[in-house]
């Protein structure tokens, strides 16, 4: 068994305001209650600046969504609500008086038509929607603190702001459960709201179910840390707000499928706490601990009490040990640091504060067994793992040496059925993704296997059309300059092979490995025919690509970039350029991972027999059948 990857001790300088760590009751963070508390405080406090009068709106500094200021100033008094109805739910209201005082004046200023900071309406599949759902949500479990002592004036405002959600149409995505949560709170105080609604929500959610714990968001391929934060989540605080009016059996059932996806969640959190870098809305960070909370609440989880904190609080220690909150106590648009590459057109300033869902965890009383239970290793931290998603189409390798989880996808790309574009997302189209690497954005070589047009565009991968997903393999099909490329990867340890059948000879194909990046200075660099390597100094983290079959002398450089990655300002990926109808292909992510010794060979039958650096054989398979002409294909 090796030593489990422990996060660098708390700078004090950093964090002055934190307690003092306790080894005994958490052998691995070190966090406690008082160190969530702390935290949510100092989220609490660093808004204060940036709330206007009647604090019916917090407009905090940074480029306005696309729903403009107006709507970005509801968010962050929404988001932040939540985060201060866990705070002063999980205290049973013994917090300083001021905050429970701002935010009964933000919901009278904000539900008044006639006040200057009033809210923008509901409409439909406007943002608003998205903020009622967190409103309904923290007004439910602040219940006797601050519903229950609004005058009856407000309140009435207040069901009549929410109620315009009824009849209205939500966006055919997670969205639709935003509807669920805010009328079945509206059903909780009496006022008016639509049964059918709620049923239809709950019932579309079912519709997306694919097996094994997951729901994609929508019709598609659509699978990301939403199935965390918001698929899996809102069930369950829905069941929260209905009590007696929820139907047992579909209770019974989110609580089942969450217990599932637990089980397979707490495979995503590396030894330091990073949670794996794919999908939208990563600024949201440590939002992914949030179902660790709720199967906690629901007793729906299979993990013990001791790995539930274990996560959770490895997680919130990660961003706040890497600058999120910053110096301000604000969470910026970004992953660590500011940056853009991780947005999407709805995010603003106060988008981040969707994180707020990470302090769940709050609402189980102190002397519940997820805060007094020392804590347990996860899995990362004890054994090498290799796990199967077929939902997704995932593979998940980690190692217990590094703490690093890898992530190998055949599966989701987030397109929208045919005959939507197929676009690239730098979030859902590469290869790998890890939780110590992010991808290149925009987009960038890192990753991805791409066939050069003559003028030397690369091509992208586009729609991923699953083929296998079982064991230590996934494989995929894709169109790249209008020919059907098969990919299959064989995982163990840090390494991945890839074999990549290419119906034609002779195209420049181009493949890249993972880019790695820092803050302090570009990444070390080297290449040579067949093989090129990026090596951080500072940890010795590094990235491999090396050609086992058909690259012959490809050659081996490296792409060197500044300020497209959000996990340092210098980053580089290794990258092969050759040509070959059959390439395998070695890419290695780790510390001092040997890559020497690796080699591939086709047997008569066309499998490709592999040989890992430590001497592990493995087969990737034989070819599969020809599949359809391009335009044969939906």
């Amino acid at each position: 068994m090796t030593a489990p990857h422990v996060s660098p001790p708390d700078d004090p300088t950093h964090h002055p305001d934190l307690p003092p760590t306790d080894p005994l009751l958490s052998p691995l963070t070190g966090w406690t209650r008082a160190h969530w508390e702390t935290v949510a405080d100092r989220l609490l406090d660093g808004l204060l600046p940036y709330a206007t009068p009647g604090f019916a709106q917090y407009r905090l500094p940074g480029p306005p969504s696309h729903s403009g200021a107006w709507s970005d100033g509801l968010e962050g008094f929404a988001r932040s609500f939540l985060l201060a109805a866990f705070r002063i739910a999980g205290s049973a209201g013994r917090v300083g008086p001021a905050l429970i005082e701002r935010y009964a004046a933000g919901l009278a200023a904000g539900t008044d038509p006639h006040h200057p900071e009033h809210w923008p309406p509901i409409a439909d599949r406007a943002q608003p929607m998205v903020e009622a759902a967190s409103i309904a949500l923290a007004l439910h479990e602040s219940r006797p603190w601050l519903w229950d002592r609004l005058d009856d004036g407000v309140r009435g405002r207040v069901t009549e702001w929410l109620g315009r959600f009824v009849g209205a149409t939500a966006n055919d995505s997670n969205w639709r459960l935003f509807q669920v949560i805010t009328e079945e709170f509206l059903a909780s105080v009496g006022a008016p709201h639509s049964r059918e609604e709620i049923d239809a929500g709950l019932a579309r959610l079912d519709d997306w179910y694919r097996g094994g714990g997951w729901y994609t968001d929508g019709d598609g391929k659509k699978f990301d840390y939403y199935n965390a934060w918001a698929l899996h989540l809102y069930p369950v605080l829905w069941a929260r707000i209905a009590g007696p009016r929820a139907d047992p059996e579909a209770v019974a059932r989110h609580r089942d499928q969450l217990r599932e996806f637990l089980g397979v969640h707490q495979y995503f959190f590396g030894s330091d706490g990073a949670p794996v870098h794919q999908g939208r809305s990563l600024t949201y960070r440590f939002a992914a601990a949030a179902p660790l909370w709720a199967g906690a609440l629901a007793d729906a989880t299979p993990l013990p009490p001791g790995v539930t904190r274990r996560l959770a609080s490895g997680t919130l220690k990660h961003f706040t040990e890497r600058g999120a909150p910053d110096e301000r106590g604000l969470l910026t648009l970004g992953w660590y640091r500011p940056f853009g590459g991780v947005l999407q057109r709805y995010s603003g300033p106060a988008s981040p504060y969707w994180a707020s869902k990470a302090f769940l965890g709050l609402l189980l009383p102190a002397d519940h067994p997820v805060w007094t239970a020392p804590e347990e290793p996860g899995p990362v931290d004890t054994t090498d793992t290799v796990l199967a998603l077929p939902a997704p189409g995932w593979l998940l390798h980690s190692t217990a040496s590094d703490g690093i989880v890898r992530l190998v996808n055949h599966g989701t790309d987030r397109l929208p059925p045919p005959p939507a574009a197929d676009d690239d997302s730098p979030h859902y189209s590469k290869f790998a993704y890890s939780t110590a690497t992010a991808p290149e954005t925009p987009l960038g070589p890192d990753n991805h296997l791409a066939l050069l047009a003559p003028d030397g565009t690369p091509s992208p991968r586009g729609r991923i059309h699953p083929l296998d997903c079982e064991g230590d393999r996934a494989a995929s099909w894709h169109l790249a300059l209008g020919h059907r490329v098969e990919t299959v990867s064989v995982v163990h340890g840090p390494w991945e092979v890839r074999v990549h059948r290419i119906p034609v000879d002779g195209v420049p194909v181009r493949e890249g490995g993972w880019a790695l990046a820092d803050d302090t200075g570009p990444p070390i660099a080297a290449s040579g025919p067949g093989w090129a390597r990026v090596r951080r100094a500072a940890d010795g983290l590094t990235s491999t690509v090396v050609g086992l079959y058909g690259w012959g002398e490809a050659d081996g450089t490296v792409v060197a970039a500044e300020n497209t990655n959000a996990c340092g300002r210098y980053s580089a990926t290794p990258v092969l350029e050759g040509t070959g109808a059959l390439l395998v292909t070695l890419v290695a992510l780790g510390t001092d991972v040997p890559v020497t010794g690796a080699d591939a060979t086709l047997t008569p039958g066309g499998t490709v027999e592999i040989r890992f650096p430590d001497g592990t054989r493995l087969s990737a398979g034989p070819a599969s059948p020809p599949g359809p002409g391009p335009a044969e294909r939906s």
